[in-house]
């Protein structure tokens, strides 16, 4: 048989394939139970024999004694012999001990066969099969953890469904409400929950998706990989016993030293993994893994799978970003410890296997499995904040950079509170709301992840009874939206498909008003809006099909159905924005590559990352970002934006028409920019951070700070150093320190 240069494994080859891995294995240990019967039945006719061996010997013995004399000397000697024999009885004394040490033989290859063959043959069946038990109850727990996940994921959707339920039932209140401002109020929050919720929907398909692709790909593999194990193992002991057995048959028959010697260089030929080679090729099938989960829309609210990015959404982001930042690394440091644990106890089993380390198996298995549990929790969040960590930050950046969180402490309030941010009295005698140590802010439990990080710090008694006041009068405001009967109608513009340009809708006939001309460049993109969350434009869904083919676009609703996103009203409340470094196009620039944005001449820009000698500025345009040449942009120098007061907006005008003129814009020339600077290797550029402090030992290292983020420039070659830059310069840092983001 030709040989097999690398054994495949249960585990790469058999994907999902536990149950009847396990049947085999099930099958190979009780097999173990009719080889230890048949050295039993064979040491049962070795005795038998030997008795008839001794019994013939004693009878023979017997008659030679009562002929010895007349054989030896007669039956009338005139001198009795005494003991002395002829030199033929001699012989045949000498015959008949040699028959007796022949069943004595005998005596001894049956007793070995029971405590050398037999009785091993039987512990090692019933270890064996605790073993697999074991593994078949670890793999159920690896089976009842997958479909938790799948199961909490169902439990997400269906709170989904609800809050899109309940958004569209307070929609329908709006329209027939008495109290309008009341009923709008309840409806923009509960559109707020619905964003939150579609969020957290979103982040739990992620979530889901990384388990499973975990348990198929990790966990199962490796229950199955040490199954196979297993059955190998069973097979190194069986050949064991049984060249043992052939040792003793070798030692009992000596004349049949050939016969022996053919069966042990039979026994030989049984190669472990030839069994489960034969297994893996009647066994291999058409495995599928099952498709990653997908967002899906709720039947009563149409949207789409994008994370919601307005301001409220954010700041519910930021304050899960934040969370799942801060124990990221504690979890990375104690998945490390566990599983270096794990790989440990896991050599402890193997000394076991070679003889070198006497213990029990079956506890260190239970260990291991033990340990393995533990390192599964722990992983999962690990997993679990990764995943969130980069969903969130794909979707919207780092936005926990600069921002000031709430020193929140859960707290139960013996005298009447209320909450900070919804302005509604904190019930309940036990843990219900949490304040901040530093400032005082209190809020429900189920506000804490809306409220803004922007905790001033420790503050003194006085200062916090102000601060008390005025946050509780603004979220008095919030309760009572000051304004005309005109505010109750501006419901927020959602980033689905309206439901009032639903065709299905009584207002259906605006859904068919359009325009004649294309869209002018300036309607292309969505405005930058100075100190107000970006707004995305309305989704192509609220178009006809034909209006879409036209390059047409829809005339908005009546005012009393639509209205502008929250925050962005004409009384809305002041929004503050920092610093922000600002540029100019001096050219128009269209985009050549991944990371690269499409920006006309003469827009404003926002500059997210300065150039770092590669020739290349990260710009924000609209809520558009990405890479243009540096030599295509007048950057202009960092000025704090003063908070807007409540008066006229400084929206853009709408990019609708209510007319049916067409446009007729015409695009201005194009300037041509100076030649562009070819970025590394023409691809977008990559970056590292920084997963704990690091001061460099040498004027080769850069020193880093935990979160801190630089340019990867080479990855980890193989030496355990990369190669990133910092501040325009290229140096090298250890690679496990960082991390790819």
């Amino acid at each position: 048989m030709a040989e097999v240069d690398v054994a495949p494994t249960f585990g790469s080859e058999l994907k999902d394939g536990f149950k009847p891995a396990s049947a085999w294995a099930a099958n190979g240990i009780s097999w173990l139970d009719d080889i230890q019967a048949f050295y039993r039945e064979r040491s049962a006719i070795e005795k038998e024999y030997s008795a008839k061996l001794n019994a013939l010997a004693k009878k023979y013995f017997e008659k030679k004694t009562r002929k010895s004399a007349s054989l030896s000397v007669g039956d009338s000697p005139t001198m009795t012999p005494g003991s002395l024999e002829s030199a033929s009885l001699t012989t045949w004394t000498t015959l008949l001990t040699t028959l007796e040490a022949r069943a004595d033989e005998h005596e001894r290859y049956g007793n070995d066969l029971v405590t050398k063959v037999a009785e091993p043959l039987k512990q090692i069946a019933t270890r064996f099969e605790d073993v697999r038990k074991r593994h078949a109850e670890y793999a159920e727990k690896l089976e009842k953890e997958r479909e938790s996940s799948y199961a909490d994921l169902r439990k997400v959707k269906a709170k989904y469904d609800a809050t899109c339920q309940e958004v569209e039932s307070k929609r329908k209140k709006t329209e027939s409400a008495f109290d309008k401002a009341k009923a709008q109020s309840a409806f923009q929050q509960q559109t707020l929950e619905m964003n939150n919720m579609k969020n957290t929907y979103i982040i739990a398909v992620n979530v889901t998706n990384k388990h499973k692709e975990k348990y198929y790909h990790e966990y199962l593999p490796e229950v199955m990989d040490s199954l196979q194990d297993l059955s190998e193992f069973r097979t190194l002991r069986l050949n064991g016993l049984w060249s043992l057995a052939a040792q003793l048959e070798g030692t009992l028959l000596q004349q049949s030293t050939g016969q022996v010697e053919r069966l042990s260089q039979e026994i030989t030929r049984n190669q472990p993994h030839l069994d489960s080679m034969m297994y893996i090729t009647h066994n291999m099938g058409g495995f599928q893994e099952p498709p990653d989960k997908v967002f899906e829309p709720s039947p009563v609210w149409h949207d789409d799978d994008a994370m919601v990015v307005d301001e409220p959404a954010k700041i519910f982001l930021r304050n899960v970003l934040n969370k799942s930042k801060s124990q990221l690394g504690d979890l990375r440091r104690e998945v490390d410890r566990k599983r270096r644990e794990v790989e440990s106890m896991k050599r402890v089993k193997q000394k076991i296997r070679d003889g070198t380390e006497n213990k029990d198996e079956i506890a260190v298995v239970s260990q291991v499995f033990a340990m393995q549990e533990e390192l599964h929790q722990v992983d999962r969040k690990r997993l679990t904040s990764e995943v969130e960590t980069s969903t969130i930050t794909s979707a919207v950046g780092d936005v926990t950079l600069g921002a000031k969180s709430h020193n929140f402490k859960s707290q139960t309030f013996k005298i009447p509170t209320n909450c900070d941010l919804c302005g509604e009295r904190i019930w309940g005698l036990s843990a219900k709301g949490f304040d901040c140590r530093d400032c005082g802010y209190t809020c429900h439990s189920k506000c804490e992840m809306k409220v803004p990080a922007e905790c001033p710090g420790e503050q003194s008694k006085e200062e916090r009874k102000k601060l008390k006041q005025e946050r509780q009068e603004a979220a008095n405001a919030l309760l009572k939206p000051a304004g005309t009967p005109d505010h109750a109608a501006e419901l927020p513009n959602l980033s689905r498909t309206n439901t009032m340009n639903s065709l299905s809708s009584g207002y259906a006939a605006s859904a068919q008003r359009s325009m004649t001309g294309p869209l002018s460049p300036a309607e292309d993109t969505t405005p930058e809006l100075p100190a107000a969350p970006i707004s995305r434009p309305t989704p192509a869904s609220t178009l006809t099909a034909s209006t879409l083919r036209k390059n047409r676009v829809v005339a908005p609703p009546p005012s009393e159905y639509i209205s502008e996103l929250p925050g962005s009203a004409p009384n809305g409340p002041p929004v503050s924005r920092t610093s922000e470094q600002k540029g100019k196009m001096m050219y128009t620039f269209e985009a050549g590559g991944d990371g690269e944005v499409s920006v006309p001449e003469g827009r404003e820009v926002v500059v997210l990352e300065p150039d770092t000698g590669s020739g290349w500025v990260k710009v924000r345009a609209g809520y558009k970002e990405g890479l243009v040449p540096a030599s295509y942009i007048e950057v202009s120098a960092p000025s704090a934006i003063a908070p807007q007061h409540t008066g006229q907006s400084a929206r853009p005008a709408s990019t609708y028409s209510n007319s049916g003129s067409s446009i007729g814009t015409t695009a201005p020339a194009k300037k041509k920019g100076p030649a562009v600077a070819p970025r590394r290797g023409a691809k977008k550029l990559r970056y590292a951070e920084a997963l704990y402090d690091y001061t460099a030992q040498s004027d080769s290292e850069h020193s880093m700070a935990e979160g801190e983020r630089f340019v990867l420039i080479k990855e980890d070659q193989g030496d355990g150093w990369a190669d990133v830059e910092k501040g325009g310069v290229t140096k090298s840092v250890p690679a496990s320190y960082i991390q790819v983001v």
